[in-house]
């Protein structure tokens, strides 16, 4: 039996989005045109199992109570020719099926909702994640049964 404290090797397929694995920290802001804004604290874990796919997991807390806010967890599947697949489930209870691209080189995925599942107004959800000089962004925008696809959360990351 392989020794279960040992990282099993990075599959191929994975590689090229390698740079996101570990534990990501930092601080993000929220609002929509229906909600007050918000600021929020995060935390990020991208991890593998050697198959050809990324685990994910995040969780928000309030900044000044550590109250927890959201949660949601899933998995990324990066295909050799730069498209991606993510699913995501929400504590909510809203799932995400996501498709888009991504460039090794410039370190960006953008993802598009082509399904959000038990969702009673969200109608659509855009992602995109960033690296910059060892700084992870990302940008999330939604699109409800009122709204067209507006500016939802924003946050900068930094490994930990």
């Amino acid at each position: 039996m392989e020794d279960a404290t040992e990282s099993p090797a990075i599959h191929p397929a994975i590689a090229p989005l390698s740079y996101l694995l570990g534990t990501w920290r930092g601080r993000g802001e929220g609002g929509f045109p229906t909600i007050n804004s918000f600021s929020y604290a995060e935390q990020l874990h991208f991890s593998h199992s050697g198959k050809p796919f990324i685990a994910y997991t995040q969780k928000t807390w309030k900044s000044n109570s550590g109250e927890p806010m959201h949660a949601e967890s899933g998995f990324w599947r990066p295909k050799p020719d730069g498209t991606i697949e993510v699913v995501i489930s929400q504590s909510t209870g809203l799932v995400e099926v996501q498709k888009g691209t991504y460039s090794a080189e410039e370190k960006v995925i953008k993802l598009q909702s082509e399904l959000v599942g038990n969702a009673s107004k969200v109608r659509e959800i855009t992602r995109v994640f960033k690296l910059v000089d060892e700084e992870l962004f990302y940008e999330v925008q939604m699109a409800t049964n009122l709204t067209s696809l507006q500016p939802h959360l924003k946050a900068s990351l930094q490994r930990i």
